[in-house]
């Protein structure tokens, strides 16, 4: 295994012309679909940078900014932005093309959280990352912004009592009636 890779060497493309199976009963292209090229891209990337094979651990936000139509030109590219111990988060972006306009949009924007694993299912350790412009540093610093969010988020969930007083009363701020029994 390497001790450090780069950036551009975990870097993924891949394209997929949109067909009439893989959309949903509005005529658009399957959310779910896309969340599974979303997968096998971010399975790949990690398991190129690291020369591991790798397993999805977590799924940051993905928003479905714009639908994407039948006959269109799904791209997807994937690059490694941060590196834990046997960790790594994939950043994600999905583009849409008509083929016959030529027009592009913005689809989708993900982070997925991959484990590298050896072949009796154990963390292994990943390649330090080695980061070669100020792009790269950027989404590296996002990385940990957005692991420490949602450590703090779990760390807060765990925490609250949902029975107490507080919660209870924020809930009417919610417009949400509690009914128990």
């Amino acid at each position: 295994m390497n001790t450090s890779n780069t950036v551009a060497a975990s870097k993924i493309t891949l394209s997929e012309l949109m067909l009439p199976s893989h959309s949903n009963f509005s005529g658009k292209i399957h959310g779910g679909y896309l969340l599974s090229l979303m997968d096998q891209i971010a399975f790949a990337c990690a398991s190129k940078y690291c020369g591991s094979y790798c397993v999805t651990a977590s799924v940051d936000t993905v928003n479905f900014l714009n639908p994407v139509e039948i006959g269109e030109l799904v791209t997807l590219k994937a690059c490694v932005n941060y590196v834990g111990n046997s960790s790594m988060v994939v950043g994600i972006r999905v583009t849409s093309q008509n083929i016959q306009t030529g027009k592009v949009k913005h689809t989708n924007s993900s982070y997925f959280t991959m484990v590298a694993k050896n072949q009796d299912g154990e963390n292994v350790a990943v390649p330090k990352l080695v980061l070669s412009n100020l792009e790269e540093v950027r989404r590296f610093y996002e990385s940990i912004n957005r692991i420490s969010a949602k450590k703090e988020y779990l760390k807060e969930e765990i925490t609250l009592d949902y029975t107490s007083e507080e919660a209870l009363n924020n809930l009417k701020k919610y417009n949400i009636l509690l009914k128990l029994k």
